[in-house]
């Protein structure tokens, strides 16, 4: 009897078998329909497999996928205490099912079902370090690791607790001291992955409230608006204005202008009192103090001009 006369047998996948599977729909009824995939021999997974690497048939792969629909599912299980949906853990486990079928090499003597398990696994893992936070909380192979089997060994210390969220609750010495030594790593690294799975995203800008005011948030006390580049280029051209700018303003006056302006405004005394009258000015320059007044008046027009001119 050959392949496709096997294949088609009562108790082999049937045809049609892509219209089990519901495109869309409640979650449960697609869980139902791939537990109700009929599971394929030894015999018929070599042959799809040897079709998919030698003749590259899709509907052989097609065949291998859809029959191990119900162990993605299962696997994801696995992950449901991350908080993530159910729906998202079993689609990123399916696209490692498909890597894995693309890969699998029927000749290593393995069953896909072993083979498989990793790479759907190592997708799930990959979904989960990428969506659990927005910052990532492990990035090294030893870090996801260490992340994944900590959470786990947490979950077995707390096992007793009625608080939901047992993950966050921290260890004791003797517990740190312990899962250091059943996973081979130092303790400051489980003290810094639960450090990482102890903590929380904030968000940095303030979310309105009820009332729809703004609340404080930390982004109101990291600001540092002494390098915001709007207000250094503005403390920038006030500095180059009270030195340069007003050094040229001054010699743009004639002199008794220049001195009017320098005693009134610019010599400060010891005392921290301002410079000379105008009634003191008039008599050491012998006209009247309205004259002096028109006098600067002038001047500082003249020098608000020069300084125009020189931003």
């Amino acid at each position: 009897m050959t392949a496709l006369t096997t294949l088609s047998t009562p108790n082999t996948l049937p045809a049609t078998s892509w219209g089990l599977i519901p495109p869309l729909g409640h979650l449960d009824a697609y869980i139902s329909a791939v537990n109700r995939m009929p599971m394929l021999t030894l015999e018929q997974e070599q042959t799809f497999a040897r079709l998919l690497k030698d003749n590259n048939d899709l509907e052989a792969a097609g065949k291998l996928i859809m029959s191990h629909l119900r162990l993605v599912v299962s696997v994801s299980r696995q992950y449901l205490g991350y908080g993530l949906p159910h729906a998202d853990l079993i689609q990123e486990g399916n696209v490692g099912l498909m890597k894995a079928v693309k890969r699998f090499d029927p000749e290593q003597g393995v069953r896909l079902v072993s083979y498989a398990m990793h790479w759907i696994k190592a997708e799930i893992h990959e979904y989960i370090l990428k969506n659990w936070r927005m910052v990532k909380v492990a990035t090294t192979k030893s870090q996801r690791k260490l992340f994944f089997n900590l959470r786990s060994m947490k979950q077995g210390f707390k096992a007793g607790t009625e608080d939901s969220n047992a993950h966050r609750l921290n260890l004791s010495e003797s517990q740190i001291e312990q899962v250091a030594k059943e996973l081979n790593v130092k303790r400051e690294e489980v003290m810094e992955m639960e450090t990482r799975l102890s903590g929380a995203d904030i968000m940095l800008d303030p979310a309105p409230n009820e009332d729809g005011d703004e609340t404080y948030g930390p982004i109101s006390y990291l600001t540092d608006l002494n390098h915001e580049p709007t207000a250094m280029i503005e403390s920038q051209q006030r500095d180059m204005l009270a030195s340069d700018g007003l050094t040229l303003a001054l010699e743009a006056l004639d002199p008794r202008s220049r001195k009017i302006v320098q005693e009134r405004w610019l010599n400060v005394k010891d005392d921290g009192s301002g410079g000379m009258t105008l009634h003191d000015l008039a008599a050491e320059f012998g006209v009247s103090a309205e004259r002096i007044r028109q006098i600067e008046t002038a001047a500082m027009k003249k020098m608000k001009e020069s300084l125009s001119e020189f931003a």
